[in-house]
């Protein structure tokens, strides 16, 4: 059973920059589809942004040139850069992944919700002035 466990959530300023984490535990991350989604109150989950098994990465229009996903695959830990942060930005954000997997995500392919076998429980981004 894949567990998932986010991290480095918090409160920010418009501009501002954070490092969510998401570590991996029951798979080898490199062989994991992996999201991240994000839900503010009021609206619905929200794809945001994924990367496959060959570090292959789509991003929703929004966070383009503002988010950087990556895979660290000694820490088993995937990670997401987002700079640049507006207030639309804000919600919980949770991690996603389905281990293993032969997604691939070229031409910019986002994968929706239920194509994602676990999730995380979810970290609080705050982007306000």
């Amino acid at each position: 059973q894949v567990q998932l466990v986010e991290s480095g959530g918090g409160s920010v300023q418009p501009g501002e920059s954070l490092r969510l984490s998401c570590e991996v535990y029951g798979s080898t991350i490199s062989s994991c589809l992996m999201g991240w989604f994000r839900q503010a109150p009021g609206k619905q989950r929200e794809k945001v942004t994924a990367i496959d098994k060959y570090r292959r990465a789509s991003y929703v229009y929004s966070v383009m040139g503002r988010f950087t996903l990556s895979k660290d695959v000694d820490k088993n830990t995937l990670h997401v850069q987002m700079n640049s942060l507006k207030p639309d930005d804000s919600g919980m954000y949770y991690c996603a992944a389905d281990c293993p997997s032969f997604a691939d995500l070229s031409g910019d392919y986002l994968p929706g919700d239920f194509e994602y076998t676990s999730w995380g429980q979810g970290t609080q981004v705050t982007v306000s002035s």
